[in-house]
């Protein structure tokens, strides 16, 4: 079973400060220039940027031991994960808030430029396509309703009605929405992730 409804709400809360900064670093990115200088030179310094970034990288992997997790049994390879499918699934929510943490401790809140710029928006997208879809489902799922009423357009112009649809039919639905997202943004970080690598060594 997932963390309570009020579990992932706290973390909802958490990762909305945690994008605090990330609104902010235009402001206080310069007042650090001046004020510390050195300290920024270290915040954005070889040494700092690559021990974050491989703790940041070694979240992403356990993040994927999930889907590891999942497919293990059809896959024909002797390793499996062990642990429930509850205890990854768990963990996966709760790792996901912390490699938030960790991408705001490596990139110090910086967009970044270009690609990386576009890489923070994909991860961003991967982090709150997942836990808004999660909320969702748990909201509905530890609900008293059995039903609940979905608006439809009807064909005549400006109509709707609306209907009864049971916790599993909107669950169900629900998730072929998020969930498919999740994964299509989840591909593309993943693609965009080798190349963010390839580009920090690169250009050291």
């Amino acid at each position: 079973m997932k963390p309570k409804f009020s579990t992932l709400i706290i973390l909802t809360l958490i990762s909305a400060v945690i994008l605090v900064p990330f609104a902010l670093s235009p402001l206080y990115i310069p007042v650090i220039r001046e004020q510390s200088f050195d300290l920024l030179l270290f915040l954005q310094g070889d040494l700092y940027k690559q021990v974050t970034g491989y703790i940041a990288l070694a979240f992403v992997i356990f993040e994927m031991l999930l889907v590891a997790r999942k497919r293990s049994r059809g896959w024909n390879i002797p390793i499996k994960v062990p642990g429930s499918m509850i205890l990854w699934r768990r963990l996966h929510i709760f790792l996901g808030v912390g490699l938030l943490s960790m991408v705001l401790i490596h990139t110090i809140g910086m967009h970044g430029l270009n690609f990386n710029a576009i890489f923070l928006w994909i991860f961003f997208g991967v982090s709150l396509s997942a836990l808004t879809g999660v909320v969702a489902e748990t909201g509905i799922l530890e609900s008293p309703r059995r039903r609940f009423l979905v608006w439809l357009s009807n064909k005549q112009p400006n109509e709707e009605k609306a209907i009864g649809v049971s916790k599993s039919t909107l669950i169900r639905n629900l998730r072929s929405l998020w969930l498919g997202t999740h994964i299509f943004l989840v591909s593309i970080f993943c693609v965009m992730l080798i190349g963010h690598i390839f580009l920090a060594y690169y250009y050291q």
